[in-house]
């Protein structure tokens, strides 16, 4: 029961490795520059606004619910880190798109020694980067349908006390399932499967997949490893797909 979601969080290590060999490097430079930037970015807002919302969220709690304010806290604290950084991971895969496709290709090139598809280049990237991005912006469509009612399972904690432990966890499994079809979609796209096609593959590795979506999501909360989860985990999607996805 263990082994697949291990084997899952191994693939974003093994992609991190796979980051130092020969040829891939500058396929590298430009994700990991658009990861500091918004990591940079997401930090600062964080630092910035993060105390005020705590304090103003908690301000409205009933009289009958402060005696919970300590599990409140860490509760919105957790729910607030989880969703700035989510939110600013999509935004970086999204302009990071097309460069990602090619990392993904170049890995795979590097793992079976198979030519890429034609016309992998920075100038093919920049031509298909419209419709790289207009499949990100579906995935965001996806992730609505599953946010929304978790949003509002949210607010009903807030009235049934009880169940608000609960609401951490949905969150980060939540997280680490759209994680990892976030970053499968890279070595997948490029085999021309269909964002339906890949949600069909990983719910039926959803073990594997939670796994690698859950080590991703940890290793976006640890300091300057941050900045260098997008290409290790578009490396390490890439490796999945081919030692264990691949039919």
């Amino acid at each position: 029961m263990l082994e697949k979601p291990l084997i899952g969080a191994s693939g974003l290590l093994q992609g991190a490795a796979l980051l130092t060999a020969p040829g891939l490097r500058r396929y590298v430079a430009m994700p990991l520059l658009i990861n500091i930037v918004l990591f940079v970015g997401s930090i600062w807002v964080l630092a910035a606004q993060f105390s005020g919302l705590v304090e103003g969220w908690l301000a409205s709690l009933p009289e009958w619910l402060l005696w919970l304010e300590w599990l409140f806290w860490a509760i919105f604290a957790l729910t607030a880190l989880l969703l700035v950084f989510y939110t600013f991971s999509i935004l970086a895969n999204i302009l990071a798109a097309p460069f990602n496709s090619l990392l993904a290709e170049a890995v795979e090139r590097h793992l079976t020694g198979q030519a890429p598809p034609p016309g992998g280049s920075l100038a093919q990237a920049l031509k298909t980067a419209p419709q790289a991005i207009f499949d990100e912006l579906r995935k965001l469509g996806y992730m609505a349908l599953l946010a929304i009612p978790l949003l509002l399972l949210s607010l009903l904690a807030l009235m049934l006390p009880l169940f608000a432990p609960l609401i951490p966890l949905l969150w980060m499994l939540f997280s680490a399932w759209m994680l990892a079809l976030e970053y499968a979609d890279y070595p997948l796209g490029n085999q021309q499967m269909r964002f339906g096609q890949q949600r069909q593959l990983l719910r039926r590795n959803k073990l594997l997949a939670l796994g690698f979506g859950g080590a991703i999501l940890v290793a976006t909360m640890i300091p300057i490893v941050n900045f260098l989860v997008m290409p290790a985990a578009v490396a390490g999607a890439t490796k999945l797909w081919v030692t264990q996805l691949k039919g």
